[in-house]
């Protein structure tokens, strides 16, 4: 299984499933990462923490523990 954790730098991913429950997982939705949704890794932080993405053209950062629960394969487009 593959996180958005995994994915490189410059690399555009599909989200496949989210994993957590309840607020956590509310909380991931709410900022737009949901299934089916495309989701391009801009930066890494020098220590892993956080990640920033481009999702639905607006650019966020994610905790690496949220980013463990985004279960993603790569973009087919």
């Amino acid at each position: 299984m593959n996180t958005l954790r995994d994915v490189q730098i410059g690399d555009t991913v599909r989200v496949v499933r989210l994993h957590g429950e309840g607020a956590v997982k509310r909380r991931i939705m709410d900022m737009g990462i949901t299934k089916g949704v495309s989701v391009y890794v801009r930066k890494v932080a020098p220590l892993g923490d956080p990640v920033e993405v481009t999702v639905r053209g607006y650019e966020l950062s994610i905790r690496k523990a949220d980013a463990e629960m985004i279960e993603v394969e790569p973009d087919k487009k």
